[in-house]
């Protein structure tokens, strides 16, 4: 028997005015810790943000981390942003882009805005990793990418109610880790992105899009063709157009 969960989110009214003021709250204080250079004093707020998953029995404690993992992946990617630039413009775009996804983005529970949530989440985890992190340990690299890509098809998939959602996250999880290893050996960068973060990208909205529309009888074979050239050619236009001469061994 499932614990009852308590949701205190009013939708209209002065609490709605309250609720809305205290989540705003967070990315301008994120914002005040990184100008004034406390970092990590920034990353462990937007931890500590989520203390309610620890509310409950701590048999509860894994299930709750999975599900606000890609929360806790935008939110410590975008503090990691912000601690990468001195432009006070650029770190207000991203406490903009950080309320947008806490009032909008991450509260939306459709299909289709989950599987927005996962995409972002896992596009925003990497390129924190390898803009911070790009010159770690090939292990390391490997096992956090693995881990994002996890977290993010486990999130995706779990809105469709998809019987084997653990076993394709861990083959995602598994085909990221094993791409994030061959390429980590020659780690490029295409306009500042790394390679397997692009990869990843490509191939994950494809084939999040692909199941979308399956999931939806709206796949054809006309359009499964269309998706599958569009991923092949973007793949084959990101090797090729990417600097092979300015690698990191």
């Amino acid at each position: 028997m499932k614990p009852a969960i308590l949701k205190f989110k009013p939708t209209s009214g002065f609490s709605y005015i309250l609720h809305l003021c205290l989540v705003v709250i967070l990315p301008v204080a994120a914002y005040i810790l990184v100008s004034i250079h406390f970092v990590q004093l920034a990353l462990s707020l937007i931890v500590l943000s989520k203390w309610r998953m620890f509310a409950v029995r701590p048999r509860f404690w894994a299930a709750n981390i999975r599900a606000n993992a890609v929360d806790l992946m935008v939110g410590l990617s975008i503090v990691l942003f912000m601690s990468q630039t001195t432009n006070v413009d650029v770190r207000l775009l991203w406490v903009v882009l950080y309320a947008g996804w806490l009032l909008y983005i991450k509260p939306a529970s459709s299909m289709f805005m989950v599987s927005v949530q996962a995409f972002l989440g896992q596009l925003a985890a990497l390129m924190a990793l390898y803009l911070i992190w790009g010159n770690g340990p090939i292990y390391g690299l490997t096992l956090l990418t693995g881990a994002f890509c996890f977290l993010a098809a486990r999130h995706f998939l779990e809105a469709f109610d998809e019987p084997y959602a653990k076993l394709l996250a861990y083959v995602w999880g598994y085909f990221g880790a094993a791409l994030a290893w061959l390429l980590s050996h020659w780690l490029l960068y295409y306009r500042g992105v790394a390679l397997p973060t692009l990869l990843l990208s490509c191939l994950g909205y494809g084939l999040s899009g692909l199941y979308y529309l399956d999931h939806h009888e709206r796949l054809n074979k006309s359009l499964k063709r269309q998706f599958v050239f569009v991923m092949i050619a973007i793949v084959i236009v990101i090797l090729a157009f990417s600097s092979w001469g300015n690698k990191v061994v």
